[in-house]
């Protein structure tokens, strides 16, 4: 399959493209790289912060159990709805404005989250968290790619990104269990990013490539409320799956999808372009993104409550042991860009799902042993796999479109990453809680589930090989 690298005349006459192997633009493409890491690990804190404080949080809002799914849906929920246009607007009327608006909408979103009163108000903060995540990460890779266009350089800055991704999910929590209350841990990444918001609308350079046309609001609407009622049935689920409500909302959810592929493709300028999903690098990064949701994401987002349920752990030393989880994530990704040239990034993130199996499965029957140390040799592998696949999809995400199109490229990933991990939540959270022989058990079905889920993510992505031109 050919690889995009060149860049259009628009992109050209936007600012000058930075590679960190040329000397006048190395600060200029610093800039960026530091500051779309920056944004993109506080967007992932604020995603994680739940992990740790959703028992203080779920009995402060007197959030039942069957709702909790919502307190940490609520976020996915709002980036797999608009990442998708949030790319596209993002190529289309700038990059670096779609970054600042998302980056700032987020620090005001997460304050005002601290705020509320009940499990649904906190639940639409987070959808709107959500939401302005979706901008600031889908322009983020269009950023770096206008400011990295060489090979090397994009290698190098897709690493970095990647690896902020696995470092803004390992200090979420930490930050968070830290904090005196959920409600100030809110209040403290608001700031964070209101401040990274204020230094990016100064340094950044904007860069676009515009298609002409109209924002495809038929399509982020029909496609969001698929997402919607897909949670909803998935939710409900956990009471019942053959009850009429599940199979209803499950109904709408394919009628809505299919009513999202025929906008698609009359629209002259879609969220994405159906054509793709024959470009085997195209799917093998979507596909890679839905099952690290599903399989990744849906498990690890519960785990931390189950620790604290099973194990007896504080809010804090649940956030050092997930620390090993995370923190290696975020080591292995920095570091997986010297498998360049060695390892196609598809067969990476074979490997990355393959290891999250392995360590998946060597965490059954720890939630039950009354010890934490019986957990650590399942986070260890299970961290080196994660790592492997927040390195991987970013990558393939940009080179699986042309270069103009990056930020749809990111947002089409990320969007089928969290659409997994909204049913990936909700899934984990059926299975443990429906279990009759307790959250142990439960917590073992639900491991076995992940494991299965990425052994298929990795068949199916390394058997999607990249045809040449």
């Amino acid at each position: 399959m050919p690889r995009f690298t060149e860049r259009t005349d628009a992109a050209v006459a936007s600012g000058p493209a930075v590679d960190p192997t040329s000397p006048p633009g190395v600060r200029s493409g610093r800039a960026t790289l530091a500051l779309t890491s920056a944004a993109t690990a506080v967007a992932l804190m604020t995603y994680t912060a739940p992990m740790v404080t959703l028992p203080e949080t779920a009995a402060d809002l007197h959030t039942p159990l069957s709702a909790q799914a919502w307190l940490l849906n609520g976020t996915p929920l709002g980036l797999a709805a608009l990442l998708l246009v949030a790319g596209s607007l993002a190529d289309d009327y700038g990059r670096r404005r779609i970054f600042v608006a998302g980056t700032l909408a987020l620090g005001v979103t997460t304050a005002l989250g601290a705020l509320t009163s009940s499990t649904w108000l906190f639940t639409l903060a987070r959808v709107a968290q959500g939401a302005a995540s979706a901008a600031l990460l889908a322009s983020s890779l269009g950023l770096i790619v206008h400011a990295y266009p060489s090979p090397r350089g994009r290698l190098h800055a897709t690493g970095v990104w990647g690896a902020f991704v696995s470092g803004g999910i390992a200090v979420g929590p930490l930050v968070t269990g830290a904090m005196p209350s959920w409600r100030v841990a809110y209040g403290v990444l608001g700031a964070a990013a209101i401040v990274v918001a204020a230094l990016s609308h100064r340094a950044l350079t904007e860069s676009r490539a515009p298609r002409g046309g109209r924002p495809d609001l038929a399509g982020a609407i029909t496609f969001g409320l698929a997402l919607v009622a897909l949670v909803a049935a998935l939710t409900l689920g956990r009471d019942g799956w053959l009850r009429a409500p599940v199979a209803l909302l499950l109904l709408a959810t394919v009628v809505l999808l299919g009513l999202f592929a025929v906008v698609e493709r009359r629209t002259a300028t879609p969220m994405i372009d159906l054509g793709l999903l024959r470009r085997p690098g195209f799917l093998a990064s979507s596909t890679g993104g839905l099952f690290t949701g599903l399989a990744v994401i849906g498990l690890f987002s519960f785990l931390p409550t189950l620790l604290q349920q099973t194990l007896g752990l504080s809010a804090m030393d649940t956030a050092w042991l997930f620390l090993l989880w995370s923190g290696l994530s975020f080591a292995v990704a920095l570091q997986a860009r010297r498998l360049a040239g060695r390892m196609a990034p598809r067969l990476q993130l074979a490997l990355g799902f393959a290891l999250h199996a392995a360590g998946t499965l060597a965490l059954l029957g720890s939630l039950g042993s009354g010890s934490w140390t019986r957990l650590l040799p399942g986070l260890l592998v299970a961290g080196v796999g994660s790592g492997l696949l927040n390195a991987a999809l970013p990558l393939l995400a940009v080179e699986s479109v042309p270069a103009q199109r990056a930020a749809m490229g990111s947002g089409a990933q990320q969007t089928f990453r969290y659409i997994g991990s909204c049913a990936g939540v909700a899934l984990t959270i059926a299975v443990v809680t429906s279990s009759k022989g307790g959250l142990s058990h439960g917590a073992d079905i639900a491991m076995v589930v992940s494991a299965v889920l990425s052994l298929v993510a990795a068949a199916a992505v390394a058997a999607l090989r990249e045809r040449t031109a």
